[in-house]
């Protein structure tokens, strides 16, 4: 059989429709366009951005085959692979089997004519010690002198070859003989088999003794025996940690030692279900949140929410949409996030408001609204239920976080969970679902620290949306998972009603709509009602407040009892045109006209004459009464034209007594004697002036005190003086960090190229402000990932935020 090594081989023999396949599973690694050769195929698949991005949406088992190939490297094959899990029993080898499969398919894994196993090197450094295990002996060997195994090779009481080469095989040949390496162990001093016992037992990074200096000095009783026969190593320098090769190792952990290998996903407690029940319950909670998503994007057309200075849609802002639309904050959280991600809200300046897409979007029925919204949240990179951060502070909404992956592999983990599960069949309890989703998507994001079980946000969204049913997964939920668009709009329609055009308007002043208003209706109800419920049935209530309300957008009393009464379903209410008539009735007797300034006075021809003066045309003069006019300018505008057209009026006071005119004269305060230094810093700082010489002072005079002045150049400062950056980093940081000075600028740009630690001012995107160390600063514009100091953890920082700077 040929022998096949590299991936490029391997995929040349494979027929069309697994490339396919492979092609199929690897979406992110072999986008377009096409790759034209196996070559260039192989090439993308060995990318490490594409192992990167196929790790996480591998399952539980697939992750543990894969670090348990790591740790065998070239000595893996499917036997010695099946022994290092322990999975010898005919059903455990065919799991063994399925699992190697779903590596092969995203060419993770394959065989080559020798019928080892082989990984992409990408894949196989993703673990930089896979099971706690170090590295094979060889390779912890490759920079050892001859002479240094001629040593090793004689104390184990072999005869020493004569080539370096000859001497590393017979050590590793040596070492490989689990019997040999157990005996070699048996006869070792109990120090040493104490020690090599914890070193086997625990990671090489987390070894319990360091070598330093020369060989002999600073070891632990035991390591120069285990060193003098290859059973534990140190580098060519003779410092450093010691480590264990691979094959020492699992020699101590034992025969009955085997990796962890779970290729079953975890047992949950089901509950007989019928698909109707189903689709009964994934009906009822689809319809409701599509007629409380629309109410909210409605309630952001009327009043595009404002955003907070640091970013986002804040608490108070959500609570107003929440109480508009009769919405929880959930719910409010996850229209907003959707309807941000299809298009239908974008940032405009300090507020979100609706873009031309939402127009179109209101007019459709609620089975294709609620369609658009199920595509963008199954692609969400974020969570948009979680509310609070990991210090318990509120998160707004639209932030504008960093994109989460992990977020994204816990929802699409769900659906394949829920997926999974038998026909016919659904948990108990929803929560169930989460060590489903953990197995398969193990490096899933639990993105929300309050969730009391795994999962459990992403799981109470699915329920929200009608994906998630009885503990099962909802037919929405199936063409989601499916990424079936048409199917989905398909069973959208069958399980939503249409919208209702007509509403019940009683005796009692209010309209009740069931099912979902349509576009139309909903805003002729907003407009001469207020709200009072939303969901499967909405409920307006008429009042006085509401019908002017009506009226004061222009609207007659005529128009809004026609236009009541083509949206009822029965003959208007006589207590409703009642309210209609009353209020109209009294609307605008009493009317508000904007004036800047009033101008009064005794004789009306004469006011009558400056209200029809030409140049007098831009002060936008209005009669009120015959003695009375009303100006559009300010008072000072006003008597200037009326002045200069000749006239002669006077100014009044608020209390209506005539102002008067004094002039009082203006002269210059006192001169303070000049100060020096003035703009620079330090005690020492000094300036030369021309006072202090002396007037005889020759130019070779000037020239040499010049010359032995200190060095006083001025601070550069790019904001304004137009000095060059002294660095690009400084360049980058300046471009965002908007509210921070130039000397700020300069300590945050120093410590990201030393990798030094600063003290920053912070505004979270909760809107609180905050003091934190970081170290380790990483650039990412425009954010800043580091080391928090507060927290003991990584997080991800805005530039934009930044409001202060001091030294750590």
């Amino acid at each position: 059989m040929k022998y096949r090594s590299t991936l490029a081989a391997w995929l040349s023999e494979l027929d069309g429709s697994r490339l396919a396949r492979i092609l199929a599973m690897r979406k992110d690694a072999a986008s377009s366009p096409e790759p034209r050769s196996v070559g260039e195929l192989a090439d993308r698949l060995q990318r490490p951005g594409s192992v990167a991005l196929v790790l996480p949406q591998l399952t539980l088992p697939c992750l543990q085959a894969a670090e348990a190939l790591a740790a065998l490297g070239a000595r893996a094959t499917r036997d010695s692979l099946a022994e290092l899990l322990g999975s010898t029993s005919p059903a455990a080898v065919h799991a063994l089997d399925a699992t190697l499969e779903a590596l092969s398919d995203r060419a993770l894994v394959w065989h080559d004519g020798n019928e080892a196993l082989r990984m992409p090197t990408p894949l196989r450094q993703a673990w930089s010690t896979p099971l706690g295990l170090d590295a094979p002996l060889e390779e912890l060997l490759a920079g050892t002198a001859s002479e240094e195994l001629r040593g090793m090779l004689a104390v184990l009481g072999i005869k020493p070859p004569s080539t370096k080469q000859q001497r590393l095989a017979a050590l590793v040949e040596h070492h490989s003989d689990t019997e040999r390496v157990a005996a070699l162990v048996a006869q070792a001093p109990a120090a040493t088999r104490k020690l090599l016992e914890q070193s086997g037992g625990s990671m090489p990074r987390q070894s319990l003794f360091v070598v330093f200096g020369a060989p002999g000095r600073d070891l632990q009783p035991g390591a120069r025996w285990a060193l003098d026969r290859g059973l534990l190593l140190q580098d060519r320098h003779r410092y450093g940690p010691v480590r264990m090769p691979v094959e020492v190792a699992l020699v101590l952990r034992g025969p009955d030692w085997h990796a962890p290998f779970e290729p079953l996903p975890p047992v949950t407690q089901l509950a007989p279900i019928t698909s109707s029940e189903v689709e009964r319950e994934a009906a009822a909670a689809a319809t409701a949140f599509a007629a409380h998503a629309a109410s909210v994007l409605s309630a952001c057309a009327t009043a595009p929410p404002t955003r907070l200075k640091s970013g986002g849609v804040g608490a108070r802002e959500l609570a107003r949409l929440g109480k508009a639309a009769q919405a929880d904050d959930a719910v409010v959280r996850i229209a907003l996030e959707t309807a941000y991600a299809a298009g239908l809200l974008a940032r405009d300046g300090d507020r979100v408001p609706p873009t031309e897409a939402y127009d179109a979007w209101a007019e459709q029925e609620p089975a294709e609204q609620l369609a658009v919204l199920l595509r963008a949240w199954r692609d969400l990179p974020l969570t948009p239920t979680r509310a609070r951060d990991e210090d318990g502070k509120a998160l707004p909404a639209l932030a504008g976080a960093p994109d989460c992956g992990g977020c994204l592999q816990a929802r699409h983990g769900l659906l394949t969970a829920a997926a999974g599960l038998p026909a016919g069949q659904g948990v108990k309890v929803a929560s169930e679902l989460g060590p489903l989703v953990a197995w398969h998507r193990p490096l899933a994001d639990d993105a929300s620290p309050q969730d009391t079980t795994p999962f459990s946000t992403v799981i109470r969204e699915g329920e929200l949306l009608g994906v998630l049913a009885r503990g099962a997964l909802s037919p929405l939920g199936a063409h989601l998972a499916a990424h079936a668009d048409e199917e989905l709009d398909i069973t959208a329609r069958r399980l939503l009603p249409p919208a209702t055009t007509t509403a019940r308007i009683g005796a009692d002043l209010t309209a009740v709509v069931t099912g979902t208003p349509s576009a139309r209706l909903a805003t002729l109800l907003d407009s001469m009602a207020d709200r009072e419920t939303s969901g499967t049935a909405s409920v307006w209530r008429f009042s006085a407040g509401s019908i002017r309300r009506a009226l004061d957008a222009g609207r007659t009393p005529d128009d809004i009892t026609a236009d009541l009464a083509a949206g009822s379903a029965t003959a208007l209410p006589q207590p409703l045109t009642y309210l209609i008539a009353d209020t109209a009735r009294g609307h605008g007797r009493v009317r508000i006209a904007p004036a800047a300034c009033v101008i009064h006075g005794d004789e009306p021809a004469l006011l009558a004459e400056l209200a029809a003066h030409r140049a007098l045309s831009k002060l936008s003069l209005r009669q009120l009464a015959p003695t009375v006019l009303v100006s559009g300018s300010p008072p000072a505008t006003t008597l200037a034209a009326l002045r200069a057209a000749g006239y002669a009026p006077v100014s009044e006071t608020a209390r209506g007594t005539v102002r008067i005119e004094k002039s009082l004269p203006q002269r210059a305060a006192a001169v303070p004697p000049p100060r020096r230094n003035v703009g620079r810093r330090g005690p020492r700082a000094t300036t030369t002036r021309a006072s202090d010489m002396p007037t005889d002072t020759g130019m070779d005079v000037l020239a040499d005190r010049l010359l032995k002045a200190p060095p006083t150049a001025p601070e550069p400062d790019p904001f304004g003086s137009g000095v060059p950056f002294a660095t690009d980093t400084e360049e980058i940081v300046a471009g965002y960090a908007k509210h921070l000075s130039y000397s700020d600028v300069r300590q945050v740009a120093h410590a990201i190229d030393t990798g030094g630690a600063i003290t920053v001012e912070y505004i979270a995107a909760s809107g609180n402000r905050t003091v934190r160390t970081l170290s380790d600063l990483d650039l990412d514009p425009p954010y800043l990932d580091a080391w928090c100091h507060l927290r003991e953890a990584e997080r991800v920082f805005t530039l934009s935020r930044i409001h202060g700077v001091m030294p750590a």
